[in-house]
């Protein structure tokens, strides 16, 4: 029986199934392959430059949605979070999980997020820094830093921690402090 997806040996498809059957004329090699016909009719260079400090900081707040990178056992694991960006703070929230576990023993993470309105328009920001749960007891310092995730978070999403939360197995709200920031942004320079 072939099934969809078989290779002979490896990065080499010998064939495609549709609906069962066998569709000789495809060709593998070429589906994935970037042309220069797959790029978007755009005049001019792409110009690719470093964001400020304050660019990147504006990337972080206007984005809700990005990835988290963190070590887990002999790999790196990269997941996707919703976020507020607040004055040096990411905060969301999540599960328990594989991830909480992994992250209580090794809190450093690399945060991305990136606002993609083109081929070559484009904005992407790296975050370095450390990951904590919150809770909404223990120090002064700790309960204010809850409160201002909890205020913050709702501001994106007011069901959040109500009977009509659309989320209500995300119990644990965590933080991540940004030591580090850097971005890139790719533009087209007009000729």
């Amino acid at each position: 029986m072939v099934r969809a997806g078989r290779r002979d040996w490896p990065g080499r498809p010998d064939r495609r199934i549709i609906r069962g059957t066998v569709d000789p004329s495809f060709d593998f090699n070429m589906t994935h392959r970037i042309t220069p016909t797959s790029v978007p009719a755009e005049t001019g260079e792409p110009e690719f430059t470093d964001l400020t400090p304050a660019q990147c900081e504006d990337v972080l707040a206007r984005s809700h949605v990005g990835r988290v990178a963190f070590s887990h056992g002999n790999r790196v694991d990269i997941e996707p979070i919703g976020y507020v960006y607040d004055s040096g703070w990411l905060f969301g929230r999540t599960s328990p999980g594989t991830k909480l576990t992994a992250l209580e023993r090794r809190p450093w993470v690399a945060f991305q997020v990136d606002e993609v309105r083109g081929w070559f328009d484009w904005d992407s920001v790296v975050a370095h820094g450390s990951f904590r749960t919150l809770e909404p007891e223990g120090s002064e310092p700790d309960i204010e830093l809850y409160e201002r995730a909890v205020a913050r978070l709702r501001e994106v999403d007011p069901a959040m921690g109500t009977d009509k939360d659309p989320a209500p197995f995300r119990t644990m709200l965590f933080a991540i402090y940004v030591d580090e920031k850097t971005g890139r942004r790719a533009r087209m320079r007009h000729r």
